[in-house]
């Protein structure tokens, strides 16, 4: 079965807009382990307009399930995470701005740097993963990076299956394929939700972990956090 980390910026995005301490984001971090989640995924930003520094530290504090820090490596970032010590780092290559993450590492140019970065944290004993495209050869450079995994960045698969789910799908498993002969484990996520997760699951050879935030919460806002993380895990039974 594929592992189901739930990220849970939007749930502090929710209780920043109104100031306070209301949903408790680390009373919804416990919440998503007690109901079934693998993980819990967590994307501090520099501005801290959603996940704040001291959210990670209390988090880190209370759950006992895996634990996922996203971000884009700058020195506070890597700092953070050496402190926190997670179970995994995925770094993705957002400028501060970004309001999501919306594009994978170019391997090749940006080789040197997350080499250093990743060796950091191979010192800590913090598994890692890069957020990453289809583009073979970016793959295919994965590994000189020394990165134990890559999340495959899936918001083309979403935007394109409700045309041609084939079609779709193809980049993807060519994608895993390439990552599992380089030895590397696969991760996934970005807009992968409850009408297209099932597919990619089955299709997606190798695939170890999902992380999934935006839709998961927006759907426990109709049917409830505890049966929505049981609605998204049905959907990770490989067939």
């Amino acid at each position: 079965m594929t592992k189901l980390s739930v990220n849970i910026n939007k749930i502090a995005t929710l209780r920043n807009s109104r100031g306070g301490n209301i949903p408790d984001v680390v009373k919804a971090a416990v919440d998503v382990q007690l109901f079934g989640a693998d993980g819990v995924t967590v994307h501090p930003r520099p501005d801290e307009r959603h996940i704040r520094r001291k959210d990670v530290f209390d988090i880190r504090g209370v759950i006992t399930t895996e634990f996922n820090i996203e971000g884009y490596p700058s020195p506070e970032f890597i700092q953070l995470v050496k402190n926190v010590k997670p179970h995994q780092v995925t770094l993705v290559p957002d400028p501060p701005e970004a309001i999501t993450s919306n594009a994978g590492w170019d391997t090749i140019t940006n080789l040197s740097f997350l080499k250093d970065v990743i060796a950091e944290f191979k010192e800590y004993g913090i598994r890692t993963s890069i957020f990453i495209d289809t583009t073979p050869e970016f793959i295919a450079n994965a590994v000189e990076t020394g990165t134990d995994r890559v999340e495959l960045y899936t918001e083309p698969y979403a935007t394109g299956f409700v045309k041609d789910p084939e079609m779709a799908i193809a980049p993807f498993v060519e994608a895993a394929n390439l990552a599992h002969k380089a030895g590397l484990k696969i991760n996934a996520g970005h807009d992968l939700n409850l009408q297209n997760l099932k597919f990619f699951n089955e299709r997606i050879p190798f695939l170890k972990e999902v992380s999934i935030g935006h839709a998961l919460i927006a759907d426990a806002l109709y049917i409830g956090l505890e049966k929505t993380i049981s609605m998204y895990k049905n959907q990770l039974v490989k067939g």
